[in-house]
């Protein structure tokens, strides 16, 4: 009689492997035994993670929702999970079920100094120190992302203009807003602070990317270069 072998994960082709099946071809690729098996990690000496995963699957009539009532106690009865890996799936699916109820981060159309200045002020208040941040805009003027490019002491900060710009390249920025903070109170821009900007808006404009605005908070106002005709 010829024995056969159970194959672990990592004796699978290449294409099989959920792990590099999500990395090759992305995350809506997988079957939903295919991701709790990434969780677990390996099955049993009778079945494959994948496996063992359809059939836990399989007795919760293949509904996520049933499998999310189920409690560790009832996932260690399969043979191949332990507590560890029970909590793993009870966790996985605790999180989606808390991404449902979270409402999704406004995104308010940043088209005036007031409104980019109410959305970022509760990033810069309280600072003792200077930071340079940018958002990454659409054609519609909402936030792709935002990043912190630079952070500095009380009175400067380090600005990299090419890591501003590979960030609107990588995120496909229609346009930017820059921000940064004056931690003395002070609202007037520097000369430091008008070169800089400028070289920006000159590195961006080689991109066909426009700088809508910089503004310099304070704790309690801005000041906004558009507004002042610095822009």
């Amino acid at each position: 009689m010829i024995e056969t072998h159970k194959l672990v994960i990592r004796e699978w082709s290449e294409a099989d492997r959920p792990r590099e099946k999500l990395l090759e071809h992305g995350r809506r690729s997988l079957t939903n035994a295919e991701l709790i098996a990434i969780l677990i990690g390996s099955g049993s000496t009778e079945e494959t993670a994948v496996e063992l995963c359809r059939r836990i699957l399989s007795d919760a009539e293949n509904n996520l929702n049933s499998l999310s009532k189920l409690e560790a106690s009832d996932l260690c009865r399969y043979r191949g999970i332990g507590y560890a890996k029970a909590i793993s799936i009870i966790a996985a699916l605790e999180l989606g079920r808390r991404r449902n109820e979270a409402e999704p981060e406004a995104k308010p159309i940043l088209n005036s100094s007031r409104r980019v200045y109410e959305y970022f002020r509760r990033h810069m208040q309280d600072l003792a120190h200077e930071e340079f941040w940018v958002l990454y805009l659409n054609t519609g003027c909402k936030v792709i992302d935002k990043q912190l490019i630079g952070k500095g002491g009380i009175d400067f900060t380090p600005v990299d203009v090419r890591v501003v710009l590979r960030f609107a390249l990588n995120t496909k920025a229609s346009s930017l807003i820059l921000i940064h903070n004056h931690p003395s109170g002070t609202l007037d821009a520097s000369q430091a602070d008008k070169d800089m900007t400028k070289k920006i808006v000159d590195g961006a404009a080689t991109l066909d990317i426009k700088v809508n605005d910089h503004l310099i908070f304070a704790d309690t106002s801005y000041f906004s270069f558009r507004d002042e005709g610095l822009l």
